[in-house]
């Protein structure tokens, strides 16, 4: 019994010292010299703390407003994905209307879709509606999916049936279950969505590269990626670019594990 916890728990220190090592070789790279990250064989510790890269980042892009831009971008499209998504899944998981199936079925088959077939279609709409490097571009295509029904709907499926037949007969009508009930228990579920939109909007680098053009409308994503010179990239600068855009995203999962992990155990007990 000993030997076998002694493995699996060697097994997971294996497990987080490769998932550990790219953000840890990152972390590294941006306090290094340009030269010495060029060097053969690489080293491993700076040789001399180049801490004053991250204030190069911060002078020499435009950091602060594509960090701005991605902060507009991914808290509006949160906010949307949270409204649409958990309007349509309370919709599915409470309500009986024909074709409730085949129509989730559609739903659910988007998500099988590869996102790039997507792009293209969303290029030309968005030309044509005149939305080409605006925020309207970065931001509505992704005010709803396919996902985000299906998480929310199989939570609400998890929630006692009960407590909505009791709030009928009491005489509240389906918007007041969907706002006092549903989503007032469903705080677990409404955090792992909004993690998942958090995290897929602030890397994304498809989307903004296709539907804007403009220095002005830039994300972090695309700041991180102008440091890729033509004939050789600054990877102290770009490493310390990705640091500073990374590190929201881990602090918010710092801060909100808990309820990220008790919603994705919580989602899907009840099919």
């Amino acid at each position: 019994m000993k030997l076998g916890r002694f493995l699996l728990h060697a097994a997971l220190l294996l497990g987080v010292m490769a998932m550990a090592m790219p953000l840890v070789w990152m972390a590294l790279t941006s306090v290094k010299t340009f030269a010495e990250s060029m060097q053969a064989p690489p080293t491993i510790l700076p040789a001399a703390w180049q801490f004053a890269n991250y204030g190069k980042v911060l002078q020499k892009t435009e950091f602060l407003r594509y960090f701005g831009n991605t902060l507009f971008v991914t808290v509006v499209k949160t906010t949307g994905q949270l409204l649409f998504c958990s309007l349509a899944a309370f919709a599915f998981a409470t309500m009986r209307f024909p074709w409730k199936n085949t129509v989730f079925l559609l739903v659910l088959s988007v998500m099988m879709l590869p996102h790039q077939l997507a792009l293209l279609p969303t290029f030309i709409l968005m030309k044509q509606l005149g939305w080409l490097n605006t925020y309207q571009a970065l931001i509505v295509p992704g005010l709803a999916s396919g996902f985000g029904i299906f998480l929310l709907r199989q939570f609400f499926l998890s929630l006692p049936i009960e407590i909505g037949e009791a709030a009928k007969m009491d005489g509240a009508s389906y918007p007041r279950i969907y706002w006092s009930l549903y989503l007032s228990l469903s705080k677990p579920g409404l955090i792992s969505l909004s993690i998942f939109v958090i995290i897929a909007s602030w890397n994304d680098f498809l989307n903004p590269l296709i539907l804007t053009s403009s220095d002005k409308m830039r994300v972090l994503s695309l700041g991180v990626a102008s440091f890729v010179g033509e004939f050789a990239t600054d990877y102290p600068l770009m490493m310390a670019a990705a640091c500073i855009s990374v590190l929201p995203l881990i602090l918010m999962f710092i801060l909100l594990q808990r309820y990220f992990i008790q919603g994705i155990a919580l989602t899907g007990v009840k099919s």
